[in-house]
């Protein structure tokens, strides 16, 4: 299987010219009687050799941690980072394997975040909590540091969602650095949850516009917004839903049920418009508490769970068979100087 990067490569190489390409996904696309940009591609794995490779080097990486633990505080994740990268050098700037690359990634950016917090950990450090917050602010900047670095170095598209993780992380300890340092008796609790919620909308933000910098998503830049959508959609998903009291399906009402629906029925137009699924995923677990409690205040003691199960699956499986036409339907209500910037919004409106 050749993901849309492999062709845009070999297109750079000369190995197949642009019009031979496109006749290509012209083709592929309408076997799948689908458009090109509604397939929402993204490359995970290309064979098992992926899976053997991160396999060996999740034990390597194992192994170097346990080694730097016997050294001191603060050398696992160094070892780690270090490895990581070093094995980035081989395996994905020449071989440009997919998974390994992923992992190796998050491998070097956490030890990098690691190691600090090891040493912290480990020298029993005494520190407050308003102290204890900025070190948390810098510590994520290191790690969006390092995730620059290494976007810089090999380019694996989940290195710009890993930043942005590490940013909003730094962002929100400073912000509760800041509360606490205006009022020592401050709870940083209440304020957690919006922080969150702000930096999931500010990531989703920046991911449509990696978005709209490629509306045919034949680039990596489709990727990368991959990666940022999936980021942001929890960030997004979990305050909202957590605002609504759905902590646990015992205790859920039908009317905290009924906003559950009506806020995933919301994500699910905005998942239409922009052609990312993540905001259904990552939302699907509070909708099925809430179906289960709601099916439950109606009596459904019994068959509440599998009944939620078939509504939700029938819902799922017909949205993604019907995804092309239903899309279609949301874009053409979309005002024209936004739906010229959607994923194939030109297209569908025509």
């Amino acid at each position: 299987m050749y993901s849309e990067s492999d062709l845009q490569a070999a297109v750079s190489a000369g190995a197949i010219s642009h019009e031979a390409t496109e006749a290509f996904r012209a083709h592929a696309a309408g076997m799948r009687a689908a458009p090109v940009a509604d397939e929402e591609h993204f490359r995970l794995i290309t064979g098992f050799n992926d899976i053997f490779v991160t396999i060996a080097a999740v034990l390597l990486l194992v192994a170097a941690a346990g080694i730097g633990h016997s050294i001191g505080p603060g050398i696992p994740g160094a070892l780690v980072a270090g490895a990581a990268w070093m094995l980035a050098e081989f395996f994905t700037r020449k071989r440009r394997m997919a998974l390994p690359s992923i992992v190796l990634l998050l491998a070097f950016v956490g030890g990098v975040a690691a190691s600090p917090i090891h040493f912290l950990a480990e020298t029993n450090a005494d520190i407050g909590e308003q102290a204890g917050a900025l070190i948390g602010s810098g510590i994520g900047l290191l790690a969006a540091a390092a995730a620059w670095i290494h976007w810089r170095r090999f380019m694996v598209p989940i290195t710009v969602a890993a930043g942005a993780g590490a940013l909003a992380v730094t962002v929100i300890a400073l912000v509760i650095s800041g509360l606490m340092g205006a009022n020592a008796n401050a709870d940083p609790e209440p304020y957690l949850l919006p922080l969150v919620f702000a930096s999931g909308v500010a990531i989703f933000g920046f991911a449509m516009r990696w978005d709209m910098s490629d509306t045919a998503r034949e680039t990596r830049r489709s990727d990368v917004a991959f990666w940022l959508h999936l980021l942001a959609a929890p960030m997004i998903a979990h305050p909202l839903f957590n605002w609504l009291g759905i902590n646990d399906g015992e205790n859920i009402g039908a009317a905290a049920a009924l906003g559950v629906l009506a806020i995933y029925v919301l994500m699910g137009l905005v998942a239409l418009a922009v052609d990312r699924r993540a905001l259904l995923v990552s939302a699907l677990a509070y909708v099925l508490v809430a179906l289960t409690g709601l099916f439950r205040e109606f009596g459904m003691v019994e068959l509440n769970v599998a009944v939620t199960g078939l509504v939700i699956g029938s819902a799922l499986l017909a949205l993604s068979a019907f995804w092309s036409p239903i899309r279609s339907a949301v874009v053409k209500q979309v005002p024209e100087a936004v739906r010229s910037k959607l994923p194939g919004g030109v297209a569908l409106a025509a």
